[in-house]
């Protein structure tokens, strides 16, 4: 019977230790011999004895082994007949982003670790690099700050963050710790004002917010071990923090505004408004596709971040069913923001 293991893409299957070639062979001999498997449990007797590399095969052990269905196909028989044994393929599993932060580890290759006691338990099934995905091969060397995305044995995982750096797994609950500091950042960086044209600018409390949610989010995304929030929260949190960044904006230029409108005025600014919301999506359309040729995507993300509206970002996510649209984003929402609250404080100097 072949039952599937969560190794990557590779197929496990309990096996009868039957093959005489094999008796007395240790684990660590057999993965040198046949690197494209790996032995990740045995039990002898009804006892579940792990797979440490010294332990030694003998006849009539039950393997769990794992490979590709290609290569589990290939060599039927090496070890003996298919069994059908739920209790050894009952092996504790888990997946992890792993953090380097080990000197030691800094120029090494995957290659490198083929030798070490856990290489057969696991294995690597994406590396970022300054939050970007890079290829993932023998010869890719380790960098500090890497994230390399593992899954395999409990304990080879645990082994391999130890030996890397720090491990850091995704969980459903929300980092509020985090996403206080971060809070209380913004707001020590609104405080911070500069003297010009007789008054004194500065980014407020939404713009000093907007910039440190920049700040720890870019962090976050490096370094995955701290601030975790699930898609549904920051969902939530998306939508609140763009009405309050609004309302904030209001309440911080709309009182001095207000007191010069009249009707003509007022009428003036409702058409410029209209103008100026409708009209710059469309020509940054246009550049972008038929100019510059971004991907329609990416593109789309970065028109709705220019709109500080996340929307149509969503809804352009949906439809094609990719992240793709967010690429583009997050850039254009902080710009956009920052200039927002800018512009909407000399709004307020000039009104006056």
């Amino acid at each position: 019977m072949e039952a599937s293991l969560a190794i990557g893409s590779s197929d496990c299957a309990p096996t009868g230790s039957k093959n005489s070639a094999q008796f007395g062979t240790s684990i660590a001999k057999f993965r040198k011999v046949n690197p494209e498997y790996r032995i990740v449990n045995v039990a002898r007797g009804g006892e579940l004895l792990g797979a440490d590399p010294d332990f030694v095969l003998q006849k009539g052990d039950v393997v769990a082994l794992g490979g590709s269905t290609e290569h589990l196909t290939d060599k039927m028989g090496l070890i003996g007949p298919e069994v059908a044994d739920a209790k050894v393929l009952g092996i504790p599993m888990d997946q992890a982003d792993i953090l380097i932060t080990n000197k030691n580890m800094v120029g090494r290759t995957f290659e490198s670790f083929r030798e070490t006691a856990i290489a057969g338990q696991l294995q690597v099934t994406k590396v970022e690099r300054g939050g970007v995905a890079i290829p993932a091969g023998l010869k890719t060397e380790l960098q500090r700050m890497d994230i390399v995305s593992v899954v395999g044995l409990k304990s080879a995982v645990n082994e391999l963050g130890e030996m890397w750096g720090r491990i850091a797994r995704t969980n459903t609950s929300t980092d509020l710790l985090t996403l206080a500091v971060g809070m209380i950042i913004g707001f020590l960086i609104g405080m911070i004002e500069f003297p010009a044209f007789g008054a004194k600018i500065g980014l407020g409390n939404a713009g000093g917010l907007l910039l440190s949610g920049v700040i720890v989010s870019s962090l976050v995304s490096r370094l995955r071990f701290f601030g975790n929030t699930p898609n549904a929260a920051r969902n939530v949190l998306e939508d609140l923090g763009l009405v309050v960044f609004v309302a904030i904006v209001g309440v911080n230029a709309g009182a001095g505004l207000l007191a010069q409108l009249t009707g003509a005025v007022a009428l003036k600014i409702f058409i410029v408004g209209f103008i100026a919301c409708t009209i710059p999506p469309f020509i940054v359309w246009a550049i972008g596709f038929h100019v510059f040729k971004i991907n329609p995507a990416v593109l789309m993300g970065g028109v709705a971040g220019a709109r500080s509206h996340s929307g149509p970002c969503r809804e352009a996510a949906v439809e094609i069913q990719s992240s793709v649209p967010w690429i583009g984003f997050p850039v254009g929402y902080a710009v956009s923001g920052i200039l927002l609250t800018v512009f909407g404080y000399f709004a307020m100097i000039l009104a006056q």
